[in-house]
């Protein structure tokens, strides 16, 4: 199966993730940060889109009726709890590797999830829109951040939401997530980052209203070493998440 073709892609990254796809759901494997960081970033995906759609966070399935695009889904770490919570979800990859993975995964776990090897411009080209668009861990690995930006904007219906997370571009994040993770701890394979790629919170931002969304606040991700977990914080100096809704009115009831 070919690598779909898009301006956004980098195909050394494509293949760095591909290489993974066989300990992709390791809890002690080299996805381990992924494991540990995903209950965070899925609390707040939740909340944001809980409060875009008038929905009760706390309820079993605040995203039931919400249809959920997971961009850079990987095997589908992130992508299972959110149809956990409710979503008719649909995750693309361009590593084709990872794909069959998360499909036999998802259905061990008895999830109905769609998933296909795809980028996200190719959906763009069908006309395929969606009620929250997610794109997780993923700018930090494009050729074109504000480009693949504005093509989740596209994607993403009239008073819908696209739900960001990323690494910060700041001394502390190349200290903590290349140094300290991939080269000290070996948390993650070297090379997985490039500290020239990281965001800031400010570009991201910018980079949204220039493909028509409107930002929210960021909040930050920690990761807390006293309790071993990653909790959510106002601190946005190395893991962030970002939420921009699309003007409208806001369907999905």
């Amino acid at each position: 199966m070919t690598t779909p073709n898009a301006a956004s892609l980098d195909r050394d990254e494509v293949a760095r993730f591909d290489a993974l796809a066989d300990r992709w759901w390791d809890p002690d494997g080299p996805m381990k940060p992924l494991h540990r960081f995903n209950p965070a970033r899925v609390a707040i995906f939740r909340d944001a889109a809980a409060a875009r759609f008038g929905r009760d966070p706390s309820a079993m399935r605040p995203l039931a009726g919400l249809t959920l695009l997971d961009v850079g889904c990987g095997a589908g770490v992130l992508a299972e709890p959110l149809a956990r919570l409710g979503a008719e979800v649909t995750g693309i990859d361009p590593a084709a590797d990872l794909i069959p993975v998360a499909r036999v995964h998802a259905e061990d776990a008895g999830l109905d999830i769609a998933y296909r090897v795809a980028a996200a411009e190719q959906l763009l080209a069908e006309g395929a829109s969606f009620d929250v668009v997610v794109a997780s861990e993923v700018v930090e690995h494009v050729n074109d951040a504000p480009g693949f930006i504005a093509t989740l904007s596209g994607l993403v219906r009239p008073g819908g939401l696209v739900l960001l997370s990323t690494i910060n571009r700041t001394w502390l994040a190349h200290a903590l997530v290349i140094v300290g993770a991939e080269y000290v701890l070996r948390w993650l394979p070297r090379g997985t980052h490039d500290y020239d790629r990281f965001v800031t919170p400010a570009e991201l931002a910018a980079a949204a209203r220039a493909a028509g969304l409107e930002p929210e606040a960021p909040k930050g991700i920690r990761y807390d070493p006293l309790k071993d977990r990653w909790r959510t914080s106002g601190d946005v100096s190395v893991n962030y998440a970002l939420a921009a809704g699309r003007p409208g009115a806001v369907g999905g009831a």
